[in-house]
C-alpha cells in the first residue's frame, strides 16, 4: 500500500466511508470535489482516486454538479431525478469506496465496496424518501431547504473524513440512525397516502364505517 502511506487504516476506513455515504446524496458534488482538492494539492489522492483529477473528469462532474444543483430543487423534478440515479448512485458508490484502496490491497477494496454501496443505498432510499414526502406539500420552500442541507452536508463529512475521521465516524452514525428512522416513518407516509387517494384497503374500510 505504498501509495496510501500517508492515511493509516482509520482514515482510509473514513475516506471510504464518506465517499459511499455522500454518493447517494450527491454523486456529482463527490466527484468534483474530490478531484479538484486532488488537483489543487489540498490533499493527496490514493492511486484509484486519482482518475478524478483529470481535467475532463473534473469538466464533466462538474458540469453535472451544476445541473444536480438546481434540478434537486424544483419539487417533482427532484424526485424523478432521484428515481434515474437509483441505478447510478450506488454502484458509483461502491466504485469510490473501493478506490480509495486502489489495487493495492484486493480485499479490502471488496470490504470497502461493500460498505460503500450499502451506505450509498441508505443515503440515496432516505433522500428519495424525504423529497417524495416533501413534494406532497404545495410550497417550494421544504424542497429548496433540504436540498441546501444536502449541499451543506456532503463537502462537510468528506472534509471531516479527512482531517478528523473519528468525529466523522460519530457523526455517520448518528446521521444513519436519523435516516434509517425517516425511511421508516416517511415510507408509511406514503403507503397511507397511495391506500388513501387510491382507494386501497384503508380507504374501503373508511367507506364501510361511514355507510353504517
Amino acid at each position: 500500500m505504498a501509495d496510501i502511506v500517508n492515511l493509516d487504516t482509520t482514515q482510509l476506513f473514513a475516506l471510504a466511508a464518506a465517499m459511499g455515504w455522500a454518493s447517494g446524496l450527491r454523486l456529482y458534488a463527490v466527484v468534483f470535489l474530490t478531484g479538484l482538492a486532488g488537483s489543487l494539492g489540498w490533499v493527496t489522492l490514493p492511486s484509484g482516486l486519482q482518475v478524478l483529477q483529470n481535467p475532463l473528469v473534473l469538466g464533466a462532474s462538474g458540469i453535472m454538479l451544476a445541473v444536480e444543483f438546481f434540478a434537486d430543487k424544483i419539487p417533482g423534478l427532484d424526485s424523478i431525478w432521484d428515481a434515474v440515479h437509483t441505478f447510478i448512485r450506488v454502484p458509483a458508490g461502491m466504485a469510490l469506496a473501493a478506490g480509495v484502496f486502489g489495487g493495492d490491497s484486493a480485499t479490502w477494496a471488496v470490504i470497502a465496496a461493500l460498505m460503500g454501496g450499502a451506505l450509498a443505498a441508505t443515503s440515496h432510499t432516505a433522500k428519495a424518501t424525504t423529497r417524495a414526502a416533501a413534494n406532497t406539500s404545495p410550497e417550494p420552500f421544504s424542497n429548496i431547504a433540504l436540498s441546501l442541507a444536502g449541499d451543506a452536508a456532503v463537502p462537510g463529512m468528506l472534509w471531516l473524513s479527512w482531517t478528523h475521521p473519528l468525529v466523522f465516524f460519530g457523526a455517520l452514525a448518528i446521521a444513519l440512525v436519523a435516516m434509517a428512522v425517516t425511511i421508516v416513518v416517511l415510507f408509511r407516509f406514503l403507503c397511507g397516502l397511495v391506500r388513501r387517494f387510491g382507494g386501497g384497503p384503508s380507504a374501503a374500510g373508511d367507506v364501510a364505517q361511514i355507510t353504517h
